[in-house]
């Protein structure tokens, strides 16, 4: 029995994380953009991140010319400022002072990580793609920064304590419990290669 319906599609892949972009200026000004569309392209070599900007935004225009980025992965208490970042534009407000955000200088890259969020990436800046209303940068991780109250003794992410925020396509929610666990491929580390 067929109980499916059909319907105009919008973004039809979820959840993704909501996560908070920071970029910056030709003068070293930071902005922040509030973005739904941030995920995996390769996952150990090389690691990176896609990110997906409209043309119009302001951020659009400071990652396409310094060529940095930050992705910062905000926690639920963040909820207020993940909101209303996505409000204001960069152009017009200083949105870490707005949302009493700390920046924290960037070990590689210009533009700063947020302090508040417990997984912070540095990204370059690696392609360009147009991809349609979106534009697709793609960015390879050169630092990840992890809360060290968030990390196992192996050194993994202790994801049970992160509780980041999703996005659902027109709202934001919380995880629930963890109902499993990933065994991997049999014959293929999970973890990375040691340099």
């Amino acid at each position: 029995m067929n109980n499916k319906v059909t319907r105009n599609t919008y973004r039809p892949i979820f959840p993704t994380p909501a996560g908070l972009v920071v970029s910056i200026d030709a003068d070293g000004k930071p902005n922040i953009i509030t973005l739904g569309e941030i995920f995996n392209l390769s996952i150990r070599e090389p690691v990176w991140v896609g990110i997906a900007i409209r043309e119009s935004r302001y951020s659009w225009e400071l990652i396409k010319e310094q060529k940095e980025f930050t992705v910062n992965l905000p926690p639920t208490a963040l909820l207020n400022a993940v909101r209303g970042i996505g409000v204001y534009s960069g152009r017009d407000v200083d949105k870490f002072a707005k949302y009493k955000l700390t920046a924290l200088p960037s070990k590689l890259v210009k533009p700063p990580i947020i302090a508040e969020c417990p997984v912070n990436l540095e990204c370059k800046l690696v392609e360009f793609h147009h991809v349609g209303d979106h534009d697709l940068f793609i960015g390879e991780v050169l630092l990840e920064h992890v809360d060290a109250d968030k990390v196992q003794a192996n050194g993994e992410r202790d994801e049970s304590k992160l509780d980041p925020i999703v996005w659902l396509g027109r709202g934001f929610y919380k995880l629930g419990e963890k109902i499993g666990e990933y065994e991997g491929v049999k014959g293929i580390s999970r973890l990375p290669k040691s340099k």
